[in-house]
Parts: C-alpha cells; structure tokens; sequence
C-alpha cells in the first residue's frame, strides 16, 4: 500500500496514542481526530482499528527486518558473533527510523507483551516469524552452553532493557546532562549499551535446579495460553 500523506498522517497519530493510552483504549475516533482525517479515510486506508494496528509495527518492522535480513546473509558465511550481532541489531533500529527515532515504537512493543495482544501476536509470527527464528538461532549459538529456558529469560530481560532504554534515550540523556554536565549523543549511549547486553547474556548460568536446566521448548502449535491472560484489542470499538 503506498504511504501517501494521508496514511502517515494517520499512522503518525495511531502510532503516537496508542503508546500514550494503550491499544484498547485508544478508539478510530481519537485517531481519526489527531489525523485531521475523517473515519471514512481510515476505513479506506485499513479497513480495521486490528488492520490498523498492523499497519503502525509493519511500517518499522519491514524496513527492521529486510535491513536486518540482508545483514545476517551478508555476514553469516563468516560467523557472527555476539557483540556484532547486537550491534547489526541496534543498526538497523535506527536506519528504520532515522527521523523519530524508536521511543515511541519501543513503547509499542512493551504494550504488546503487558496488554496481551494475541490477534498482533499471531501478525507478527505470521509475518516475521521466520526472520526472528533465525536470529534467536544465531543468539543461541554466540551464547553455547545457556540452557534453552534461561536463554529464553534472558532474551526477554535483552529486549526489556534496550526497550527501556531506547524508549526513554532522549530523557536519559538529559538526566546525565544534568549529572554529570556533559552531553552524551544517542550513538554514544547505545554503544555502551552492546557491551552491557553482551555481558548479561553470556554470564554463566544461574540455574541451580535440574528440571529447569534440561526443560525444553514445547514443540510449535502444542502451547495452550490461558484465556485470562488474554486481554483483547476491542478492534470494533470506536467510540
């Protein structure tokens, strides 16, 4: 779909509250007012609050992932290793948004996981599936030795703080400006980031309990999600 300015201005807006306020609660109608544009345009556009949704994590995740992709072929045949693969990582973060940054989207990405978006879930495995596979591959094998439970913690412990900190980047960097009176760039304080990271997942191993030490992935399309884990998007809801 070709993103004429109508579409960015919709998604610019959807994008912007659905971080303030969450997915649930932000309604076509909110959005349809911050974009100027009336509801009929968005309905046109996307054809859903769900399909709408999808749009806002395609735009950055499908220059994410292709920039990414290219960059795992492009080194693979030699080997990758971990602070590299982290920092092709945060790379391609920024190239996907070089205007505004990935505050806001970070912010998005925490949502998925606290508001128990399982329609966006199922997007995004469908979508990219593949790609995150591989590079959870990649991230196994630049680690040896993690059991597959732990390496599973820490990649989301990973994940939480590069979204802490990316999603606050322009904040941190004014309370250090304060502290410590001098100005720390963005470039600057992610690559002190990769060593941090780094650090963290290739720690020895902190499980003590054998069952936790030999539990294994259940194999795909076995898991069973409680429904009360599960909070839905109200796709319909736009009042």
């Amino acid at each position: 779909m070709p993103h004429s300015e109508t579409v960015e201005r919709i998604l610019d807006a959807a994008e912007q509250l659905f971080a303030e306020r969450g997915f649930a609660e932000t309604s076509l109608r909110l959005i349809t007012s911050k974009a100027d544009v009336n509801l009929a345009a968005v309905n046109y556009h996307f054809g859903s609050k769900s399909a709408l949704i999808e749009a806002v994590f395609s735009r950055v995740l499908g220059p994410f992932c292709s920039g990414l992709g290219r960059e795992l072929d492009r080194r693979q045949a030699v080997g990758v290793g971990l602070e590299e693969l982290l920092e092709i990582t945060i790379a391609q973060a920024q190239a996907a948004r070089p205007r505004s940054g990935m505050a806001i989207f970070m912010r998005l990405l925490g949502l998925v996981l606290n508001q128990g978006q399982e329609h966006l879930r199922r997007y995004l495995e469908d979508t990219y599936g593949k790609l995150f596979r591989r590079y959870l591959l990649l991230l196994e094998e630049a680690v040896p030795g993690i059991p597959p439970l732990e390496l599973f913690w820490r990649t989301h412990f990973m994940l939480g703080a590069a979204t802490f900190s990316l999603s606050g980047i322009e904040t941190l960097r004014a309370f250090a400006a304060e502290r410590f009176e001098v100005q720390t760039s963005s470039e600057q304080a992610l690559r002190l980031l990769v060593p941090f990271l780094a650090a963290g997942m290739r720690a020895g191993s902190a499980i003590e309990d054998p069952q936790l030490a030999n539990a294994r992935p259940r194999p795909r399309g076995k898991a069973v999600q409680p429904a009360s884990a599960v909070r839905p998007v109200s796709p319909e809801a736009d009042e």
